[in-house]
């Protein structure tokens, strides 16, 4: 249920050595990669190109990128973009090297099937929030819209990322919900089970970008990782940093709880680029607990 691959190298060497799409070296759940032996100036992509994964590209320095036509962030050559749950289109990606010339790449992100997950005995005030606590929802939906769209040359996404903590998955990125009997959105993150006090730990190098308790999602926290790349951590008991805080690898961030909309102790682990909900199973490391 992990979706780690124990085969996959360092994400950080592969794309500043000149990974590309397309051959036998895994990388992710789902993902592939070429080894570098082309020209310096090239378009090198690398990553999980399905439902919920991250991409990442190389272009040289000097080099502009987009996608769809829409820019793309590049610092140092490097960029990165991500496909959503129900992505099926095609994507181009198109970049302009400091020489003027042009390279496109279409990329189709592959199909993935998501289970069904039931969730009972959740408070119905979680299920149908009363008329009175919407505006709380709307303005904490902001708060955290406005967390994850910033967007900075950092590139610390470029590392595969640690799990924040041990346990078993009890919910997996995608399922679609059915709380209390009734039909919800999809989950976008990944419940992971552990006792009340459990210490979470960074996954990789970032900036505190929030950290607010929610209505729904209690104790809330969100990490940017550079490039829109950013990973949130819910229903915490306890928050042990704050927006603007500088975190290492491993760093202590909270502490696992059932606050906000929760039946029990879990962590509910969510990554996104910018607006666009991924997996951040895709990203992570193999875990070390079987659970």
């Amino acid at each position: 249920m992990n979706g780690a691959d124990p085969f996959r190298p360092n994400r950080r060497e592969m794309i500043l050595g000149g990974a590309a799409f397309g051959a036998a070296l895994s990388f992710g759940m789902m993902g592939f990669s070429l080894p570098a032996f082309a020209q310096r100036e090239r378009l090198w992509l690398s990553g999980s190109p399905v439902q919920g994964g991250l991409v990442l590209g190389r272009a040289g320095t000097g080099a502009r990128a987009w996608l769809n036509e829409s820019p793309l962030r590049v610092a140092d050559g490097q960029f990165c973009f991500g496909f959503g749950r129900d992505e099926t289109k095609p994507f181009t990606v198109r970049v302009m090297f400091e020489d003027g010339r042009e390279e496109t790449q279409t990329i189709i992100p592959r199909a993935r099937e998501f289970p069904t997950e039931r969730v009972n005995g959740l408070p119905e005030q979680y299920v149908s929030p009363p008329k009175e606590v919407q505006d709380r929802i709307a303005r904490d939906a902001k708060v955290v819209t406005e967390a994850r769209l910033i967007n900075t040359d950092e590139t610390w996404f470029l590392d595969p990322f640690d799990w924040p903590i041990e346990g078993r998955i009890s919910g997996q990125f995608g399922a679609q919900r059915i709380l209390n009997g009734e039909p919800r959105e999809p989950h976008y993150g990944i419940d992971i089970a552990a006792p009340t006090g459990t210490p979470i730990k960074a996954p990789a190098e970032a900036i505190v970008r929030m950290a607010e308790d929610l209505y729904l999602s209690g104790n809330t926290l969100v990490l940017d990782h550079g490039h829109g790349v950013s990973t949130t951590y819910l229903h915490t008991s306890r928050m042990d940093v704050k927006p603007g805080d500088h975190v290492r690898r491993g760093t202590q961030i909270g502490l696992v709880g059932q606050t906000g909309r929760a039946t029990g102790a879990h962590l509910c682990w969510r990554m996104n680029w910018l607006q666009t909900r991924l997996d951040a199973a895709l990203c992570a490391v193999p875990r070390s607990d079987k659970a």
